[in-house]
């Protein structure tokens, strides 16, 4: 068995004004992500897919032709090799679950 506390595990930047803490198992993995008000993580893909839960704030979702905002208690489905970018329209915490797990990100924030 593995446990980490995911909230009071220091976060690394991932993008200027986006902190993450990761914890990963064999095929899936967690991404917590504090993200400050304004802030916009660049349109990118990876192969791996994410679900994305809203736990605090509001966020404007771009995943390939489609737009959405999403807010705290909501989640969104990004498919693997789909592009997607997101904006902070607050102060916004989430959760990235990602399958099969991203080697990269564990290894940038944690295990």
């Amino acid at each position: 068995m593995k446990r980490k506390d995911l909230e009071g595990s220091p976060h690394g930047e991932l993008f200027p004004g986006a902190r993450a803490a990761a914890f990963g198992g064999r095929q899936t993995m967690l991404n917590h992500v504090v993200l400050d008000h304004g802030v916009t993580v660049p349109e990118h893909s990876h192969p791996e897919e994410q679900i994305t839960y809203v736990l605090s704030g509001r966020l404007a979702f771009q995943i390939e032709d489609e737009v959405c905002e999403v807010a705290a208690g909501e989640a969104v489905w990004i498919p693997g090799g789909a592009t997607h970018a997101v904006r902070a329209l607050e102060p916004s915490v989430v959760l990235d679950v990602f399958s099969p797990v991203r080697p990269d990100l564990l290894e940038r924030f944690g295990g």
